[in-house]
């Protein structure tokens, strides 16, 4: 069966959990891809690129990208808005890739309702609480009030792990990036109603 548009696999989880590790490894393994960087409103990070890992913009800009229908799927996270991009998406999937997504459960409850059976979802988190505050406080990059704030906002997101489809609890990031991988493949071989539809007219190819 061949396949006529792409397929979206949305990572989700809290801050600290190793989301963007497990992505950097396993990107080289996983074939053609297209990773939806979202554009945010937070101060840059010492080590970061513009374009890379996030588009840095105004508040003002990503207003205006919203009155514009600009975006996805948009979230207000500790202060600062983050939002997806639609236009390169669709671009990606119209062109048969892999779209990768990093973003929270509100962004996932979103996309799930725009873009439906082509989604796959993974929820990656840390063996416990307690190892995701070592983390956070471990990485170095936010104050002792922001990484409160994430760990609060960890245990609302824990809750909703039931909407995902697979769960990784990131305590090797080796294993977990092999499960990641698998994970990868089952959604590349995921298809929409329609095409099934299709296969089903295609294949009831006797005259009667």
């Amino acid at each position: 069966m061949n396949k006529h548009s792409g397929a979206v696999l949305v990572i989700s989880g809290p801050s600290g959990a190793g989301k963007s590790s497990l992505i950097s490894k396993i990107s080289k393994d996983i074939g053609d891809f297209h990773f939806s960087i979202s554009t945010t409103t937070r101060p840059i990070r010492e080590g970061e690129i513009d374009g890379v890992h996030y588009h840095f913009v105004s508040k003002e800009e990503f207003i205006k990208d919203i009155e514009n229908e600009n975006f996805l799927e948009y979230a207000v996270v500790h202060g600062n808005y983050y939002g997806t991009s639609i236009k390169p998406v669709l671009e990606a999937l119209h062109n048969g890739k892999m779209v990768l997504f990093d973003i929270d459960v509100q962004g996932n409850a979103i996309v799930k309702n725009r873009l439906g059976e082509l989604i796959t979802s993974v929820f990656v988190t840390t063996p416990s609480l307690s190892v995701l505050k070592n983390r956070l406080e471990a990485r170095g990059t936010d104050s002792q009030e922001v990484i409160d704030k994430r760990v609060k906002m960890a245990k609302r997101e824990v809750q909703r792990i039931s909407e995902y489809d697979y769960l990784i609890v990131n305590d090797n990031l080796d294993e977990a990036a092999e499960k990641l991988k698998t994970i990868v493949k089952i959604a590349k071989l995921k298809h929409s109603g329609n095409e099934i539809n299709e296969f089903v007219q295609r294949w009831e190819d006797i005259d009667e």
